[in-house]
């Protein structure tokens, strides 16, 4: 059975974003308290930085389930998986997007795979999960749904 690991690290762009917090607190308690300040400023953006690494999400595929997040399904419940990239993962994640589509998705991370579900009992036509190597993804998803070879 193939297995695919990868957190969705944020990028970045988001940890110098927050970084904003630092001159905000440092700019609202200097009249109080210019250490005071400074200790709050940096507090509050180790909580920043601990709340990206903390809460970025798994794609996993291993013995025979697809775990994205805290959803998982059997391998056997989907169908062929595409990969997308640039322009083409623009338009999944907008244009072609049907609103009961099942989503993963994280703004700092281009590409998706689109992963058909065929159980007829869920009401969400497919997932879209952000990945930084589509191509890796889809092929183990689309490995894992087929039944191992016996000899």
């Amino acid at each position: 059975m193939p297995e695919y690991r990868e957190k969705l690290w944020a990028s970045p762009a988001p940890y110098v974003a927050t970084a904003l917090v630092i001159p905000a607190s440092i700019l609202v308690f200097a009249p109080i308290s210019m250490p005071a300040g400074i200790i709050i400023a940096a507090v509050l953006y180790a909580a920043c930085v601990l709340t990206l690494v903390l809460t970025a999400p798994v794609v996993r595929v291993r013995e025979g389930t697809l775990t994205a997040g805290r959803a998982s399904i059997a391998t056997v419940l989907v169908g062929d998986v595409e990969a997308f990239e640039g322009s083409e993962a623009t338009l999944e994640r907008g244009r072609r997007l049907d609103a009961r589509a099942w989503l993963l998705i994280r703004g700092w991370i281009t590409p998706v795979v689109r992963i058909p579900i065929v159980d007829a009992t869920d009401p969400a036509p497919y997932w879209l999960v952000s990945t930084r190597h589509p191509q890796k993804l889809a092929a183990a998803i689309n490995e894992s749904r087929r039944p191992a070879s016996t000899n």
